[in-house]
């Protein structure tokens, strides 16, 4: 049998990849089944500041096997208290759906600092990762 490969960016086939990906890993995990089982598939999370309509800030996550998962953190001024805030009600909300971590991935040129502070510790790190600089991973126990 002859195999065709593409390079092309596709939706539709990565969502395929996607579904195949987690059939085989829930068949081969007990544990990952459990854990869908117990905590519901996973579910988007964002929570978003706004000053006067504009946006001033915003946390875009998911929920997943009873953790939040941090994908994108951002505001617009520092220093202000937003970004705290932002995470410390995107915890709550995660909190409130069952979950008992939290993780999130920074470059050591962002924000591993202001993760430590509020209480993530550093559970893994990738040197040059990009060039230059290290790719953090942090993680929190809520509800603790």
């Amino acid at each position: 049998m002859g195999f065709t490969f593409s390079d092309e960016v596709d939706g539709e086939l990565a969502d395929l990849v996607l579904a195949e990906l987690r059939r085989e890993n829930r068949r081969r995990s007990p544990e990952l089944r459990a854990a869908v089982e117990r905590y519901g598939e996973e579910e988007p999370l964002q929570v978003y500041a706004l000053d006067g309509g504009r946006l001033a800030g915003g946390l875009v996550g998911r929920t997943w096997v009873g953790w939040l998962h941090v994908e994108l953190l951002w505001v617009r001024e520092q220093g202000r208290g937003l970004g705290s805030r932002l995470l410390a009600r995107a915890e709550e909300l995660a909190a409130a759906r069952g979950c008992v971590g939290s993780r999130v991935e920074t470059w050591s040129f962002q924000a591993p600092g202001f993760y430590q502070r509020q209480g993530y510790r550093i559970a893994g790190e990738v040197p040059g990762h990009p060039p230059g600089a290290v790719d953090y991973t942090l993680v929190k126990e809520l509800g603790a």
